[in-house]
């Protein structure tokens, strides 16, 4: 029989447990995992050309998106990683079989992968898109497709699973993914199914504006993990516990870091779920998928618009928006103008204080010019140095004046790089005698003359050649 003091101590013993355990277990999870005492050297395999994901560069280091989570997991986990050097993905896989390396890196879990390796937790959860010439349709259902052509690189888990679950589509494999983009761009294949990053990446860096994203197959997202040499079990455990310290804001800094922009998440899991269950209820399926769609078609125009230095428009979609502006302009009578605008020097900045401090002041004008825009003003990096804004509904006299006080207000801005800073201006009026595509070459003119009558300061093009 338990008198009341036993009881007493067991109620004791059961609060300890309770209350002081899970705090020296959560010290541990968060406490780098040490393999032992001396740091265990471990090789991995990668895949040498697969950007922003990772790459090999010329020195032959491991660079890219994986290699900072990986180097993260290396720290936490006490693991000397170090990287078995391929030319290619399938020398990296024979590699891995072969036990030359024992990890590797970056992968889907797959069941013909399940022969050699297990896997970890995932590194990073990514969506793959279907992506074809802008001219075609929506593709709701692949099944749908009656021989269709998929381009994909080799080796990856897509071609794995497109051979199993849609034996309709035609795949044609090749070396890398850029080949696979490029077979689309040029009507050698009908589409692609790569990851959103690397869609985005892809088509900004290679200019490939005539592609777009055509759909999504549920269930075909990326989770991609480590891979672990099947016969080391403990190995894996080790590194589950550094890769689940990892927290959601060091991803996304880290994508952030090797994409151009960054990059917001493009799904809202509560919304998308509420949303399916809503279309499932009334039977409009398709609804979603095409407000799904454009909504990734959205994200992949903004990355493609935006500058990656000054976070201002770029030139891409700079037709688009002057024809709108003239349209306007021409319906209601009203005024436009334009200005472009140079940093004056800027060669000496680069020169005598290395392009570091030239990105920064970049950066700073671009800063100051959205301070003295007007929010109808339309204002984005024209090239270089140079910074053009398209002010709708403004007359030639007015369009100076926001010209000389965007001026000054450069003349009073100090530089993080120590340098004082003047601008040149140029400005053109839209007028009914010249077509309005020379209004570029007018401002362009005026700017000459700006900068040949001494610079830091605004002339209003008045014709003349």
């Amino acid at each position: 029989m338990i008198n009341t003091k036993d009881c007493w101590r067991l109620v004791a013993l059961v609060i300890c447990w309770v209350v002081v355990w899970p705090v020296g277990a959560a010290e541990k999870v968060n406490a780098p995992v040490q393999a032992n005492s001396r740091q265990a050297v471990v090789t991995y395999c990668v895949d040498p050309d697969w950007a922003p994901f990772e790459q090999i560069d010329p020195q032959g280091k491991h660079v890219g998106i994986s290699a900072d989570l990986l180097s993260l997991v290396g720290q936490r986990s006490g693991l000397n990683l170090q990287l078995l050097v391929t030319k290619d993905w399938e020398e990296s896989i024979r590699a891995s079989q072969d036990g030359r390396c024992t990890l590797m890196s970056f992968l889907n879990q797959t069941p013909e992968r399940e022969a050699w390796l297990m896997f970890t937790e995932p590194l990073l959860v990514d969506e793959n898109v279907l992506i074809t010439r802008e001219e075609h349709p929506f593709i709701s259902d692949l099944a749908s497709l009656d021989q269709a052509s998929m381009v994909l690189p080799k080796g990856t888990s897509v071609e794995e699973r497109v051979r199993h679950d849609y034996p309709n589509i035609r795949l044609t494999l090749v070396d890398s993914e850029a080949i696979a983009f490029k077979m689309v761009s040029e009507r050698q294949a009908d589409m692609t199914m790569r990851s959103l990053i690397v869609a985005a990446d892809t088509i900004k860096r290679q200019g490939w504006f005539n592609l777009k994203i055509a759909g999504q197959v549920p269930g075909y997202g990326n989770q991609l993990r480590i891979g672990v040499a099947k016969n080391q079990a403990k190995l894996r455990d080790v590194l589950n516990v550094a890769v689940q310290s990892i927290t959601p804001v060091e991803r996304q800094l880290i994508v952030n870091r090797h994409t151009a922009i960054n990059f917001i998440s493009a799904i809202d899991y509560t919304l998308v779920k509420w949303l399916l269950a809503l279309v499932v209820a009334v039977g409009l399926t398709s609804f979603f998928w095409i407000l799904r769609l454009r909504q990734l078609n959205a994200k992949l125009k903004a990355l493609s618009h935006t500058d990656d230095l000054t976070g201002l428009q770029n030139r891409t979609g700079l037709d688009a928006i002057f024809k709108d502006e003239l349209e306007r302009s021409q319906r209601f009578t009203h005024a436009l103008s334009i200005m472009i605008l140079d940093i004056d020097f800027f060669k000496r900045v680069n020169d005598e204080l290395g392009h570091l401090a030239g990105d920064l002041v970049l950066k700073e004008i671009a800063q100051v010019l959205r301070q003295q825009v007007r929010t109808i003003d339309i204002l984005m990096r024209w090239g270089g140095e140079e910074f053009l804004v398209i002010c709708p509904g403004t007359s030639a006299d007015k369009a100076v004046l926001l010209a000389e006080r965007i001026l000054q207000a450069v003349r009073d801005f100090r530089s993080s790089a120590g340098c004082a800073l003047t601008l040149s201006a140029g400005v053109a009026s839209l007028n009914a005698i010249d077509p309005p595509e020379k209004l570029f070459v007018q401002a362009d003119l005026a700017l000459y003359q700006a900068k040949a009558s001494g610079r830091n300061r605004v002339v209003l093009y008045s014709g003349g050649a």
